[in-house]
């Protein structure tokens, strides 16, 4: 499972043809210009299918130039991975930059390192990053991710809702 949802693999040279709801920036395409003040409909508590599974994410408001997150997946009722990650103002251009955990914390990813994607375009309730687009439409948020294995790619959907965060 852990070697399947390595997205360390959508960074790889952004040759390969994706269907539209996913965009590549090319090996040496300078990244899309963009302000994460433009994205206040991000922040939220998101829950929906994914990954044959159950997802949450959960978005911050943007302070300081970046806005903080977090994932997780669980399936059968058993937390599987989680995530945390942080969308950040990179110039004149966002980089959203996370790092994965097992259900017992152990890293995936090393001290030092991350999985990084940066911005294609961004429009009204949408953005395309490299490999990762997000789209909200009401309280619906479509969340499309390239994975690949052994050169094998596939676009996963997430289907978020808009929740109310939990008191218990």
């Amino acid at each position: 499972m852990k070697k399947l949802m390595l997205l360390t693999l959508f960074l790889l040279n952004g040759a390969f043809l994706f269907s539209q709801e996913v965009k590549t920036l090319k090996q040496d395409e300078k990244p899309g210009n963009g302000n994460i003040e433009d994205l206040a409909w991000i922040p939220g508590y998101w829950a929906g299918p994914g990954l044959g599974g159950e997802c949450e994410e959960v978005w911050l408001p943007a302070k300081d130039g970046q806005m903080m997150g977090t994932f997780r997946f669980w399936n059968q009722g058993k937390l599987l991975f989680s995530e945390f990650f942080h969308l950040i103002q990179d110039g004149e251009s966002l980089t959203l930059k996370l790092k994965h955990f097992s259900g017992d914390l152990s890293a995936w990813e090393e001290k030092d390192e991350w999985v990084e994607f940066r911005l294609v375009e961004m429009g009204e309730n949408i953005l395309y990053l490299d490999g990762l687009t997000m789209e909200r439409i009401g309280d619906k948020m479509n969340v499309y991710v390239n994975l690949g294995e052994d050169g094998q790619t596939q676009i996963e959907k997430f289907a978020y809702t808009k929740m109310t965060m939990p008191s218990h």
